[in-house]
């Protein structure tokens, strides 16, 4: 069938049902709400199901799996046009916490690509790319998972997106599941000062719903007037002009040298970070309002997962299953070995805490880390989210270079180069949080 508007239109209203559906599971029964599942991953598992795929009930067009190359380009436009961070209060507790959280995510990096060249590779002949599946789908999410497997499609490496949301959907299940028997033991040995049953958790937590209109919050500033142009227009319109930017600058460069291929939600980043840099000290600036712009980038990552999940192909991960489970079976050790030993020894008072915040974040998205933190900590009386806003800092720009480079890294050969450094990296780092922890906190606690 031939693809038009209408398609699109067709796409779009199958998701938003799906999305609905999905909320209305989360809010209506208890074995959703006890395992936190998003309505977007319900939604996908929905779509999965009932798409082209599997029973091939719903009409999808056969642009499901590209909308999630289109929308990361637009999380990646809201992310350099709304990051407002500083580096206020950054102190010896937060370096710490910075510290442990970039040494994880190197660490995932350089011992998932590792792991493959050495045995999964020679074994089971996957891919050189293969091992980056680990910290795409777990450190980085859906999002990390749609924009590296967009780059290495483009490379020729045909199930990159599909095994890459499915590493995702994988960690995210790793993340609520563990997260939850972790979250118990901590409280049998009594490391959770805060921790309640699952009853005694905010409603809006289990049921998504924020049914008190009190507690209800906006989603942005109106900064603009309708007479106009709407204020979510303007938001929308500058969003979407960066990333159509984007992705005409990366096909003029396509254009001009064949033979490299610019990853076009990097160029993304770079179009909104110059737009910033010329325009952020004038007064025009002043109308750009971050909170519905990253409403905005959370509406287009909520989408994406849908349309990630719904769009794997079955037949690409039962080719890779037993490299795929070895590599995730990995991933588990080094989330543990990290919540276990190194995480109490690091961190000062509310180490567990912080260190399932952290669980949560490692294994899917820092939203999981919220939902974990909440049950330890009801009233967020650790600190624990302030901190990482400060600690992320430092990371957050290693890993977009990270995502960028990692596909012009391996298309050139240097595989090795990458496992290596990003090994060495994670573990100095470790050692370096574990060093300057020394002497200045309690004793670690004990395990068993």
């Amino acid at each position: 069938m031939e693809y038009t508007p209408w398609s699109l239109l067709s796409d779009a209203g199958l998701i938003a049902a799906l999305l609905v559906v999905g909320a209305l599971a989360r809010a209506h029964l208890g074995i959703v709400q006890r395992l936190m599942l998003p309505s977007s991953v319900i939604a996908g598992f929905l779509g999965l199901l009932l798409g082209p795929e599997v029973l091939d009930v719903l009409p999808f067009s056969d642009q499901l799996g590209t909308y999630a190359s289109v929308l990361i380009v637009v999380v990646f436009a809201c992310l350099a046009l709304s990051n407002e961070s500083g580096f206020s209060g950054f102190g010896r507790s937060t370096g710490n916490f910075s510290l442990y959280s970039i040494g994880m995510y190197t660490v995932q990096v350089g011992i998932g690509v590792a792991f493959a060249l050495l045995l999964l590779g020679p074994v089971w002949d996957t891919p050189d790319a293969f091992g980056t599946l680990l910290f795409a789908g777990w450190a980085g999410g859906f999002g990390t998972a749609a924009a590296l497997g967009t780059a290495f499609e483009e490379d020729g490496w045909q199930e990159a997106t599909s095994l890459g949301f499915t590493a995702a959907t994988v960690g995210m299940l790793v993340g609520i599941v563990g997260g939850i028997i972790i979250t118990n033991w901590g409280a049998r040995r009594g490391h959770a000062g805060g921790i309640g049953p699952f009853r005694d958790l905010p409603d809006e937590l289990r049921s998504g719903l924020i049914r008190e209109k009190n507690d209800r919050t906006s989603t942005g500033t109106a900064t603009t007037s309708a007479v106009s142009i709407e204020p979510l227009a303007l938001q929308v319109s500058l969003v979407a002009a960066v990333s159509a930017a984007a992705y005409g600058l990366s096909e003029w460069i396509g254009d001009l040298w064949p033979d490299f291929a610019v990853p076009v939600f990097a160029v993304a980043f770079l179009v909104g970070l110059l737009l910033r840099l010329l325009v952020g000290r004038t007064p025009a600036w002043g109308y750009v309002d971050p909170q519905t712009i990253k409403s905005v980038s959370g509406s287009a990552t909520d989408v994406l997962i849908v349309c990630g999940i719904a769009s794997i192909v079955p037949s690409f991960v039962a080719d890779y299953l037993t490299p795929l489970l070895l590599l995730f079976a990995l991933g588990l050790a080094v989330c543990l070995v990290l919540f276990l030993v190194v995480a109490p020894r690091v961190f000062d008072a509310g180490w567990f805490e912080k260190a399932l915040f952290t669980w949560g974040w490692a294994t899917g998205s820092v939203s999981t880390g919220v939902a974990l933190l909440r049950m330890s900590d009801p009233k967020l009386k650790t600190g624990t989210l302030d901190e990482f806003g400060l600690a992320y800092l430092p990371l957050a720009p290693l890993e977009t270079l990270t995502v960028t480079l990692t596909p012009t890294i391996i298309a050139a050969g240097a595989v090795w180069a990458l496992a290596g450094s990003y090994t060495a990296l994670g573990l100095l780092l470790t050692a370096l949080a574990l060093l300057l922890a020394r002497g200045t906190r309690r004793p670690s606690p004990e395990h068993s």
